[in-house]
């Protein structure tokens, strides 16, 4: 959930997916900011406020120990002021707990809280002292993150022509073409996605669901993107004047997207964070069937998902197992243990995107799915941690 991007899943489902993520996430660790140094902040998130413990901090490495005392599930944010995402936690369940390690250069940001998912939350000033960059860290951080930025600018532009296909296909009106190219024209965005949810204005246009556009817009001229086309294939089963017209809006809103990739501020927590927000992405839509609804196309957003997930973590590896080499044993093993899990629905060959329609996934596949979205998750949230260490 982004600070001006609708919410992926109704407030309804979000409490219920949240309670299962409690469990697995780090909701529950235990977190006291008053103990945790100089730029540790305890920030209590209820129904109408969102209380800061500190609004002056000094640059580098700033933790978060968040806490839902609302009723609502909430999120969030350290945000630049443009309203640009620095980092984020979501789906934080009433009366849990959860940690944000994240990289904060000199300036001025806001920590905002959104309970319910919604709007754009309650916000509280921060100031950042110290200089203009964040403390020295070690060069393979730097390597990983330009490494990762190489990475992203190459599924941006990767998709490009891949999303061509599938929206010349809806521009000549041929349904069965455009069905075909649809979820090969979505996976490099799926791997990338927190990159691309840090601008906040791109998502919206490009990949928000019926149920996830803001109170006071109409779904016939404010909803578009990937998913309004889904409908129209699918449930729809037509391609008319509006669905050409949304097909080129696709196209220049996914080229503004590959233009601004370039200029995203990526850090080696940013990256870390990222890959979990892809596996909560996994735990609260595509292993529930909300994501790809129509299509049911949802297996291979999640294989995108954790590869975009453990692209991040491969990157970040050298330094995070010298400092916790526990978890990234952990890491390795639950990695390994969910692509396997995967290829149990794959239709195709090893490097294919053929998968079982997600229609069509019984109850226990979901479950065991579900389950190893969960155990990876837990140990994915103390990445960034472990990668901002001092040595």
């Amino acid at each position: 959930m982004r600070p001006v991007r609708p919410a992926r899943v109704s407030v309804v489902t979000a409490v219920a997916t949240a309670a299962a993520l409690t469990a697995v996430t780090g909701c529950t660790e235990k977190s006291d900011a008053k103990s945790g140094g100089a730029n540790s902040v305890s920030v209590i998130a209820t129904d109408d406020k969102c209380d800061v413990s500190k609004k002056k901090l000094s640059a580098g490495h700033v933790e978060l120990a968040i806490e839902n005392k609302g009723s609502k599930v909430t999120e969030v944010y350290i945000l630049f002021p443009d309203d640009r995402i620095v980092s984020e936690r979501e789906n934080i369940g009433p009366g849990t707990k959860q940690k944000l390690t994240a990289e904060v250069k000199a300036g001025s940001y806001e920590i905002a809280c959104k309970p319910g998912m919604k709007g754009d939350g309650i916000r509280q000033e921060v100031t950042v002292t110290g200089g203009t960059k964040t403390a020295k860290r070690d060069p393979r951080l730097d390597k990983a993150v330009a490494e990762y930025r190489a990475y992203a600018q190459a599924q941006a532009d990767e998709t490009l022509p891949k999303t061509k296909t599938f929206t010349d296909a809806v521009r000549k009106g041929d349904l069965a073409a455009a069905k075909k190219a649809y979820a090969l024209s979505r996976i490099g965005w799926e791997r990338t996605e927190p990159v691309a949810e840090s601008f906040g204005d791109i998502d919206p246009k490009v990949d928000v669901r019926e149920d996830g556009l803001e109170e006071g817009q109409d779904v016939e001229k404010d909803w578009t993107g990937w998913h309004r086309l889904e409908r129209a294939l699918w449930k729809d089963k037509k391609i008319g004047k509006r669905e050409k017209a949304l097909a080129t809006q696709l196209d220049k809103d996914l080229l503004d997207w590959q233009k601004r990739v370039g200029k995203a501020v990526i850090t080696p927590t940013s990256m870390a964070n990222g890959a979990k927000e892809l596996l909560d992405e996994v735990a609260t839509g595509k292993v529930t069937g909300e994501e790809e609804r129509y299509s049911h196309t949802d297996l291979v957003d999640f294989k995108a998902n954790v590869e975009g997930a453990e692209k991040s973590y491969e990157l970040l590896k050298p330094v995070a197992a010298e400092n916790d080499p526990k978890l990234a044993k952990e890491l390795d093993k639950q990695f390994a243990a969910l692509s396997k899990l995967l290829d149990k629905h794959r239709e195709g060959g090893a490097d294919s995107y053929e998968f079982t329609s997600y229609d069509k996934v019984g109850k226990a596949d979901r479950k065991e799915l579900q389950d190893g979205v969960n155990a990876l998750a837990e140990p994915l949230s103390k990445l960034a941690a472990a990668v901002a260490k001092s040595k």
